[in-house]
């Protein structure tokens, strides 16, 4: 199964500095046998929904966001996500924002973060910082292939 991996940063996107957390979730979905290459980093916004779309509509089965899900002006991933979802899986999001709190980092509660389907391809966003992008890929680690397969229907 192939997945993007969808990096939200302005800094990133524009040469600043280099983006840390798509590499950090490359890894996690190779190790789990997707097929998946370097991650697209994109600024902030439009882009950002554009490139959930082109992966989607590109044949991915899943799509891992990581950036844009805080309380910035600039943070609009929850949006755009939003904006290209046929129906959202709350569900999913809940988990990675309790998985945080429980941990001990209070400020897991203000992700705003969303997953949902697009097609017959899953996206979940994840925040943007190493630290929130461990955490959350241990949340989905036991339950993504699952989500993956049951988005086209497989059996339980």
């Amino acid at each position: 199964m192939r997945a993007e991996v969808v990096v939200a940063s302005n800094r990133a996107a524009s040469g600043v500095y280099d983006d840390t957390t798509g590499p950090v979730i490359v890894d996690f979905l190779q190790g789990l046998g997707f097929s998946v290459g370097d991650p697209v980093v994109v600024p902030d916004g439009d882009p950002v929904g554009q490139a959930i779309r082109t992966a989607a509509d590109g044949g991915a089965r899943l799509v891992l966001t990581t950036g844009g899900t805080g309380l910035t002006p600039t943070d609009a991933t929850p949006e755009q996500t939003r904006a290209v979802l046929d129906r959202e899986a709350p569900g999913i999001a809940e988990a990675i924002r309790a998985a945080g709190v429980a941990k001990g980092v209070p400020t897991a509660a203000l992700s705003r973060g969303t997953a949902g389907v697009v097609g017959s391809c899953l996206v979940v966003n994840l925040p943007g910082s190493r630290g929130g992008v461990k955490d959350g890929l241990a949340v989905l680690e036991p339950m993504l292939l699952h989500a993956v397969e049951q988005v086209v229907g497989s059996d339980h």
